[in-house]
């Protein structure tokens, strides 16, 4: 066997290139991760943690103004951004503290730098070679912008998280998550938020009753959606601010630009053809199901694969990798049912097939209520909830559960449990709910809503 500097290197410290180290590190391996940035990768740094801090910030605005209904007076309340990001980045820092700590304790080397492949077994790092046995690429995604004139003068989502100054307007360019979040985020704190997307809905592949009853309460809540929009060129104004130029319509004008239109495989300057690992069109690196690239020596976990970009989906995916490289107990991740959530406001918890992928499969049966949560009646908030259940009209399993409203990603968390198990409608029917709650009109419904009438094809 050849004398490699380590068993294991791992590029990338996020969520899942951290904890593949770790495991392969305490089953005897001898593990060093590379990373170029700040350790803990998009989901710690850059992604869900510092976002859902600005959310539970946001939400905030929503209890002072509800708490008035509920005999609380309000007076002397400010709010300031720059306290905010503030206290988000110290819990950053300590939360990097800690991800270095579990790499020490777990005997894992910490390379700091930039990794390039130049070959199936070694890397340079900054001008040190380094080599490896198995290596694992855990780069994970970056935000994507388009070419067009004035690009330079918008930010993304990285650049959202650190402002230290809150734009009165803003123009959010994409309907994907991180729109709709930072819409909401930014609409709570008094921010006038306008969306531009290419389409006609928000949330291209979530179901189409969470897509219609989230664009109802955004625009409830004042977000202005304006859809089937291209921008063209953003301009800068000579008196401060932007505009743009778009197609059709009239120019926007705003103080601050963010694009959200997706992001793609963080693997440009890697070095991937020097080692023979092959990627798709889109840039992600070709796996099977056993992480494997189409180097032998080579894997890949995470956003940087393009299967579902998740952080939970990542740290399954180098569980799985990690005990079938260095533990000899082989598995894959199972990918079915994998539940995830929108923390806009309203969040969205969704869980399964969505009612178009299901009917695609057979016939169905829709369960689906909409009311007003106890809590808004007395704030005298109008803002509703939504429910659905798809069920297997054949074998009764429940095949998606979706959820706009207070509290959803909770709730749906139960329900993936659930819906793995492979629980049916009768199981559901049969189950107490706990009253009173939002979630027991999960377990209550018990009337389908009536099959649409599709148009019939012409003689």
């Amino acid at each position: 066997m050849a004398d490699y500097d380590y068993d294991l290197l791992t590029i990338g410290a996020g969520s899942g290139g951290v904890r593949a180290s770790r495991l392969a590190g305490g089953f005897g391996a001898r593990v060093a991760v590379v990373e170029g940035s700040r350790i803990g990768g998009t989901c710690v740094m850059r992604g869900c943690v510092p976002k859902k801090l600005l959310v539970y910030g946001a939400q905030y605005a929503n209890d002072l103004e509800d708490m008035i209904g509920y005999g609380w007076s309000m007076g002397g309340v400010a709010f300031d951004w720059p306290s905010l990001i503030t206290a988000k980045n110290r819990e950053l820092d300590r939360l990097e503290g800690v991800y270095r700590t579990m790499l020490r304790n777990g005997n894992v080397a910490l390379l700091e730098g930039r990794a390039r492949f130049l070959d199936a077994h070694s890397v340079d790092i900054d001008g040190k070679t380094v080599t490896a046995d198995k290596i694992l690429i855990a780069v994970g995604g970056w935000p994507q912008m388009p070419v067009i004139p004035g690009i330079e003068h918008a930010i993304t989502s990285n650049e959202a998280l650190d402002l230290m100054v809150m734009p009165e307007r803003l123009t959010i360019v994409g309907g994907g998550f991180i729109a709709v979040e930072f819409a909401s985020i930014f609409n709570a704190l008094g921010v006038d938020v306008s969306v531009v997307i290419r389409k006609d809905k928000i949330l291209r592949g979530f179901d189409a009753d969470i897509r219609d009853t989230l664009t109802e309460e955004l625009v409830r809540r004042g977000i202005t959606i304006v859809p089937g929009t291209v921008i063209n060129r953003i301009d800068k104004r000579p008196g401060g601010g932007y505009r743009l130029i778009r197609t059709p319509g009239e120019a926007i004008d705003t103080d601050l630009v963010m694009y959200a239109t997706g992001r793609a495989p963080n693997t440009a300057g890697l070095g991937l053809e020097a080692a023979g690992v092959k990627v798709a069109a889109s840039g992600a690196v070709i796996v099977d199901e056993w992480n494997r690239t189409t180097v032998d020596t080579i894997y890949a976990i995470g956003d940087v694969t393009d299967r579902i970009a998740l952080t939970p989906v990542a740290i399954n995916e180098a569980i799985a990798f990690a005990h079938t490289v260095f533990n000899d107990t082989p598995r894959v991740m199972d990918y079915e049912n994998v539940a995830s959530a929108v923390f806009s406001q309203p969040p969205v918890g969704t869980v399964g097939l969505t009612e178009e992928q299901a009917r695609a499969r057979g016939p169905v049966r829709i369960f689906r209520t909409r009311f007003r949560a106890m809590k808004h009646v007395l704030a005298g908030r109008d803002e509703k909830t939504m429910m659905k259940l798809v069920v297997d009209a054949r074998t009764d399993r429940v095949l998606g559960c979706h959820m706009v409203g207070a509290d959803a990603p909770e709730i749906i968390q139960g329900l993936a449990v659930a819906l793995k198990c492979g629980a049916t409608k009768a199981q559901f029917d049969a189950t107490i709910g706990i009253h009173p709650t939002a979630a027991e009109e999960f377990v209550t419904m018990r009337d389908p809503v009536p099959e649409p009438v599709f148009a019939q094809p012409a003689d």
